[in-house]
């Protein structure tokens, strides 16, 4: 079981996939589930391993998504009866979806992408980033034609492989000064880098903005590109500049802007989740499982016992608070 986990896991992070990692910490019985026991949730929402049955896994699956979401690690304890539980800081308690009994800790810990750092050139700036790069943990890449890097980067010999690089998990900053800065910002911004950015003047950022879309990039494409690279903080000198771009890739990945768009009509989708009337779990409408109908209205449930608690008397759970 450990070997298929770590398996697994390795697999996952080499395809440069988000998951989470769920591990048993504490368990009171009776439970299904004792410390160690641990398994892996992918972005999809699969689940592989063991940390209980039905009672604790709609749970894991549901805080493993808001995990991936907001990339914060997070302590669960389940329990038939949450409310009655001493609070411990830093604790989430919620019900488990079953009544058999017993308690469980399942620390859950996001395994992101680690982001790439794509640097084009081999001049001063660019030698600094890369060294800058490494130190801050980026997954850094040297494009250089004429050189391999001599500061343990991965080599990329051929322009051409830009272009499967341009993903949302790729920081890109182009310092050729002007050997072939047209060609891979050609590549890259065919796809859908996270950030790219030219080592350049104004007035060369402007020409090469303007070949580019004689080469038929889209405005929206050339608008992408950020150049002068950088934010404005005076810097002088080769790594007084990488420091100020790497300032701007912390910027976009820790607050990128919300997008914003002119106000249009639409439709309101009908909402994804319900929530227990008894329990007071998530649940997930679409594929529901446990379902009852009541005066007209459809309610539904993480497990039968909770449906079958409605069913018997639902005017206990649907008193007004």
């Amino acid at each position: 079981m450990a070997d298929n986990f770590f398996a697994r896991a390795a697999e996952l992070s080499a395809r440069g996939e988000p998951f989470v990692t769920a591990t048993v910490v504490r368990a009171e019985r009776p439970t299904s589930a004792k410390p160690g026991d641990r398994a892996i949730v992918t972005a999809g929402g699969e689940l592989h391993g063991w940390v209980g049955g039905s009672c604790t896994q709609p749970t894991v699956l549901a805080e493993a998504k808001r995990a991936l979401a907001d990339g914060q690690s997070r302590l669960l304890r389940l329990s038939t009866a949450p409310e009655t539980q001493a609070p411990r800081a830093g604790l989430i308690d919620l019900p488990m979806t079953c009544f058999s009994g017993g308690a469980l800790e399942i620390y859950l810990e996001p395994q992101l992408p680690i982001p790439r750092l794509v640097v084009v050139g081999d001049g001063p700036i660019a030698g600094a980033l890369l060294r800058l790069g490494a130190l801050m943990r980026y997954r850094v890449l040297a494009a250089d034609l004429d050189s391999a890097p001599a500061d343990g980067a991965e080599h990329i010999a051929e322009l051409s492989q830009l272009a499967a690089l341009a993903t949302p998990e790729t920081y890109a900053v182009v310092a050729s000064h002007g050997a072939y800065d047209e060609i891979a910002l050609g590549y890259i911004l065919r796809g859908a880098p996270a950030y790219v950015a030219l080592v350049a003047s104004a007035t060369r950022a402007n020409a090469v903005r303007e070949y580019l879309a004689g080469e038929g990039l889209a405005p929206e494409q050339l608008a992408a590109l950020k150049a002068p690279a950088g934010l404005d903080i005076g810097a002088a000198g080769a790594e007084e500049v990488a420091v100020s771009i790497m300032a701007e890739i912390i910027e976009r990945r820790r607050h990128a802007p919300a997008a914003t768009a002119a106000p249009v009509a639409v439709a309101v989708a009908p909402p994804a989740e319900a929530i227990d009337p008894v329990c007071g779990m998530s649940v997930t409408i679409a594929g529901a499982r446990y379902t009852h109908e009541h005066d007209g209205q459809t309610y539904y449930f993480c497990c039968p016992a909770c449906r079958k608690s409605f069913a018997r008397e639902p005017e206990q759970y649907l008193v007004q608070k």
